[in-house]
């Protein structure tokens, strides 16, 4: 029976995944860009110095709601996830380097994207006399949709995504936790499991504030320990960093000289591979991100649309890809062992799971690689988990009303950690594609009234940008 239902979802998850999610998200993406007169370049310089040039490791405690780096933290938690190793690790393997070169593409077309988002989640939001704040995808699919339908959408949207990232997809993030602690360092998974569990039960039952707290510190550790160590093999290997950049750039429009068959086929492969973990990577247009934002304190909806755009810059072009260049001025380069593709005996033993250790300890030697990754995806999944712990919650308490609220959030709370727990001790194909289901369906009601509030995020623009002008 699992077998049979195993079989109907993967094929729902491909369709999905590989032709309607694409089209959608990057049709998203081109359009915000074109409407928005590429925000994402004119208003890139804004963006990095409102979150750079007031960057604090302690926001204090807000009166409701999140600062603006706060929320950007939260947001980078959960973009900034396991699937920047092993996402990145099955886009190259699978496309090739130049599989590289069309997520940076989708990453720039994305910020666009969340741009909207995130502007759509401040106009919309609702702020209680209390300081507690109401906000994210619901809010602005009930403005975009009135009556039924938009209960409906909303509805789809609030239960896809607790079942998504607030149950399910915090069993993923637990179960890489799990089990690269185990290879790593011989730690039982269950035992990390009751470790993960406490810790989380913590830091959810303090609620919004004690998470800000501890994203905004935990998210830049966790960016500067990779970007040490990714920067440390860049310098061992840096004769190679050229022709790594060339080889990202002939094989975006030559994949088949790496990938082998023929060139449409190769070529097809390459884009498909580079957007569609592109797309999953920087999580622009997916609908989770705006719960964030929608918590920050800030003057105008524009400046945490900004700020926003600035969380897809660091996941994709700077994470992500000192991650993939890392890889390949190890791996595919002359004396590398993929330099001639991934063909042949390889394929037995290396994969997505294994193929940044292997990178990393061609340096560092095997044991020291492989437990520098294991430290970094535990820094990713542990901040992923929190994030997508809220995301999920947020929409429950909508399902559920205020009058619930505190029930509501209990007793979420422990299903989320029974997830948790079950994530680091057990593994299920079935489990791992009904979570990417989710994942994709969450994406269609957000999508769609992106497009149908394109007005709102203009005007909100437009109003900043006649602002500065008076003055």
């Amino acid at each position: 029976m699992e077998a049979m239902l195993l079989g109907i979802v993967q094929k729902i998850n491909g369709y999905l995944s590989d032709y309607v999610l694409i089209v959608l998200l990057v049709s998203a993406g081109l359009y915000f860009s074109i409407r928005t007169r590429f925000v994402q370049v004119r208003c890139f310089g804004e963006g990095m110095r409102r979150v750079f040039g007031n960057i604090k490791l302690n926001g204090g405690k807000q009166h409701g709601g999140f600062s603006s780096f706060q929320a950007l933290a939260t947001a980078i938690a959960a973009q900034v996830g396991t699937g920047n190793i092993v996402g990145a690790c099955g886009a190259i393997l699978i496309g090739g380097p130049g599989a590289i070169f069309w997520m940076w593409i989708i990453a720039f077309f994305g910020m666009a994207t969340i741009y909207g988002e995130a502007t759509l989640a401040q106009k919309t939001r609702i702020v209680e006399p209390d300081g507690n704040i109401k906000g994210g995808p619901v809010y602005y699919i009930t403005t975009a949709f009135k009556g039924g339908f938009g209960k409906f959408l909303a509805g789809f949207f609030a239960v896809s995504i607790i079942l998504a990232l607030g149950f399910m997809g915090c069993m993923v993030q637990s179960n890489s936790i799990g089990s690269t602690m185990e290879t790593a360092f011989g730690v039982p998974s269950w035992i990390m499991g009751i470790v993960l569990v406490i810790i989380c039960a913590v830091i959810f039952l303090g609620g919004v504030q004690r998470l800000a707290a501890v994203t905004e510190k935990i998210v830049p550790i966790m960016a500067g320990i990779f970007l040490l160590g990714g920067l440390v093999i860049l310098a061992a290997r840096i004769q190679y960093v050229p022709a790594t950049f060339g080889m990202i750039f002939r094989y975006a429009f030559q994949p088949q000289a790496i990938i082998g068959g023929g060139f449409g086929y190769a070529l097809k492969t390459a884009i498909s591979q580079g957007a569609k973990r592109g797309l999953f990577s920087n999580e622009a247009g997916m609908g989770s991100t705006p719960h964030a934002h929608a918590q920050a304190n800030v003057a105008h909806a524009h400046d945490q649309g900004v700020v926003a755009m600035i969380g897809v810059f660091i996941d994709t072009f700077v994470v992500l890809t000192l991650n993939a260049l890392v890889i390949i001025c190890t791996l595919y380069t002359k004396d590398g062992p993929l330099a001639g593709g991934y063909t042949g005996d390889i394929t037995a033993t290396l994969g997505k799971t294994n193929l940044a250790q292997t990178a990393f300890g061609s340096v560092f030697g095997a044991s020291l690689g492989a437990k520098f990754v294991a430290i970094c995806l535990l820094f990713f999944a542990f901040s992923t988990i929190l994030s997508w712990n809220l995301f999920g919650k947020i929409n429950a308490n909508y399902l559920f009303g205020r009058k619930n609220s505190k029930l509501c959030s209990v007793i979420y709370t422990i299903i989320a950690l029974v997830f948790i727990f079950l994530g680091t001790v057990s593994g299920s194909d079935f489990v791992w594609e009904l979570t990417d289901m989710f994942n994709n369906l969450i994406v269609l009601p957000n999508v769609i009234a992106l497009f149908a509030l394109t007005g709102m995020v203009i005007a909100s623009l437009n109003e900043v940008q006649k602002d500065k002008l008076k003055v």
